[in-house]
């Protein structure tokens, strides 16, 4: 299974972090929502701060690039295989990090991937 951290994960369900855990649920994957504010997802506790995650296949990233610089070595402390760059969060720096790692960077919306079945 590609384990998948959404970060940074909302309790609230109007946002695309929220609706994308429901969504991995739905299509058989495991989410790690890892987010700033104390909540549930489909049953799945949010993880605050920078917790360490094992085995990680997949970054779903849905913070902001301001916000990036200080989370890029958690980003890459967690070893994912890539860093999925949902609309609104691409930044050429972090890219380029995690190209300097071997994570592939995917600029897409994982919400589609996941509709088309080519998550």
């Amino acid at each position: 299974m590609k384990k998948t951290v959404v970060f940074v994960a909302s309790p609230n369900p109007m946002r695309f972090s929220h609706k994308m855990v429901k969504s991995l649920v739905r299509h058989g994957f495991e989410p790690v929502p890892v987010g700033f504010r104390d909540g549930t997802i489909s049953g799945i506790e949010i993880l605050k701060g920078m917790p360490d995650i094992k085995d990680v296949h997949t970054i779903s990233l849905y913070l902001g690039p301001r916000n990036q610089p200080e989370f890029y070595e958690y980003i890459i402390s967690l070893h994912p295989k890539r860093i999925i760059f949902n609309p609104g969060t691409y930044n050429p720096d972090l890219v380029k990090l995690a190209e300097e790692n071997n994570i592939q960077p995917v600029i897409e919306c994982a919400l589609i991937l996941l509709g088309r079945g080519s998550y």
